[in-house]
């Protein structure tokens, strides 16, 4: 396991889920933490927790990654002493409504579409000259299982996934001849607030997604990112796929009856 220590570790997404679980699994390797979501109360209360319990060092920022313009003032904006990103965890995404396509709300697709490609590439474009610069850094996108099998009513969600899978290939491809290393996970049915947010705050359709069934835990999702960071710098875990045992497929999950 490769030191962290005083590395840089930019985290979108952070308020909740995954990206909060990601920055408690990195604080206490002795990382510096950029914590950047659109919740900022949120992104302050972890902050505020992961100091106190780890003595991490913390900088938070409101930022909504489909605005470009906001992105790049931010990024621009940062401190010298968090500016250079030395690991890359782009983690904001969701996906809005089960519909199928020809019944699709179309508002439901640009939020999905600006936040889980636009979003991406946006802080990508943003954080990646720097990091070929300085000859070090590693992009780890948060993919899914949805970039990889189709599934009913999952049409525009499943291929902004598929787009964050071919763009860290891509980006991969664009970074060969460089120490910059780029990994893709890409989780199955993992328990958070995803299927709150994609049903709108139908709490009661949302926790039916998880019911009779043992789901990933964003702990699970986050050992992996940390795992994928930490490793020696000739090895790139590039995509890795990573399911509940009780889950196969995309559409194939086990409940208890």
């Amino acid at each position: 396991m490769v030191s962290m220590q005083n590395r840089v570790v930019l985290i979108t997404g952070a308020s909740s889920g995954i990206g909060a679980a990601c920055a408690r699994a990195f604080a206490p390797l002795g990382v510096k933490l950029v914590l950047a979501a659109r919740r900022l109360s949120r992104l302050q209360a972890l902050a505020t927790q992961l100091e106190a319990d780890f003595g991490v060092q913390t900088h938070v920022m409101s930022l909504d990654v489909r605005d470009r313009t906001q992105v790049e003032a931010q990024l621009q904006a940062l401190p010298a002493e968090w500016s250079a990103i030395d690991v890359l965890v782009n983690n904001a995404g969701l996906s809005r409504g089960l519909d199928k396509l020809y019944e699709g709300n179309i508002q439901d697709w640009e939020e999905m579409i600006d936040t889980n490609i636009k979003g991406l590439l946006y802080v990508t474009r943003a954080v990646v000259p720097g990091m070929v610069q300085r000859q070090q850094g590693h992009v780890i996108n948060i993919g899914s299982i949805a970039g990889h099998q189709t599934y009913p009513r999952g049409n525009v969600y499943c291929g902004s996934k598929a787009a964050v899978r071919a763009i860290s290939d891509g980006l991969k491809q664009d970074l060969l001849g460089t120490p910059v290393r780029v990994s893709s996970v890409d989780p199955g049915l993992v328990e958070t607030e995803f299927s709150e947010v994609r049903f709108h705050g139908d709490t009661d359709r949302a926790q039916a997604v998880y019911a009779d069934t043992t789901p990933l835990t964003p702990e699970d999702i986050a050992e992996v990112v940390v795992f994928c960071a930490t490793r020696p710098p000739h090895v790139n875990l590039s995509e890795l796929l990573v399911l509940p045992t009780a889950q196969s497929g995309a559409t194939l999950v086990h409940r208890q009856s």
